[in-house]
């Protein structure tokens, strides 16, 4: 992956290799995984949402993605078992080394967040999401969860401008456009409109039209 497409302007964070992490001592470790589908679908017949990308609302209020703090040895073990306790996923979709993206590090909690995409299709991705309802964690870690508003509305602000400025958990926004990039759900140009529109703080109510 090149490392150079990679945002990493959080205070506090630090982006370091997979490799790295596993070498620093006395330091935790959580795996999050987003859940995507890199296919355009219509939404309110105006739009055209450029994926399907899954987050959560967590029992805190705040946004992030599925998954937490592992203890096994295997970050993908303790990743696959968080996916099962929170969103009930099916074995056939679990996470698997090649989904793995990238790491960055919490300084001053001595916490190494390793980040993963896992791709389906745009059936799989609803079936995944209708067996959230029967996870073992729903209603008491998992909020529930839903679908990034991956558009902008005719304003300029609603749609995913309008959604950056929700209140995310640690480093899951930067996760979010990280992701896009890697992934290529949107151009680095799309993605630099989207974080300039997001400061134009609006009152403006969107309606679907």
């Amino acid at each position: 992956m090149d490392m150079s497409s990679v945002i990493n302007e959080s205070p506090g964070f630090e982006l370091i290799s997979f490799e790295k992490s596993l070498e620093m001592s006395g330091h935790r470790h959580a795996a999050h995984c987003c859940i995507y589908s890199p296919y355009s679908t219509p939404v309110l017949n105006n739009y055209m949402s450029s994926a399907l990308v899954s987050m959560q609302i967590r029992f805190d209020g705040k946004m992030g993605f599925h998954g937490g703090l592992v203890h096994e040895k295997s970050i993908i073990e303790g990743l696959n078992r968080e996916l099962v306790e929170e969103i009930n996923l099916n074995q056939k979709f679990h996470v698997t080394d090649k989904d793995y993206l990238f790491t960055h590090l919490d300084i001053s909690n001595k916490l190494c967040l390793h980040f993963y995409g896992k791709e389906v299709s745009i059936q799989d991705f609803k079936t995944i999401e209708k067996d959230v309802l029967e996870a073992e964690d729903f209603g008491i870690e998992t909020m529930g969860i839903f679908r990034v508003p991956m558009f902008t509305m005719r304003d300029g602000y609603c749609g995913l401008p309008a959604f950056l400025n929700n209140n995310f958990v640690g480093e899951a926004k930067n996760q979010l456009l990280n992701l896009i990039l890697v992934r290529k759900l949107m151009t680095p140009e799309e993605v630099k409109v989207v974080l300039e529109n997001s400061q134009k703080a609006s009152r403006v109510i969107c309606f679907d039209d």
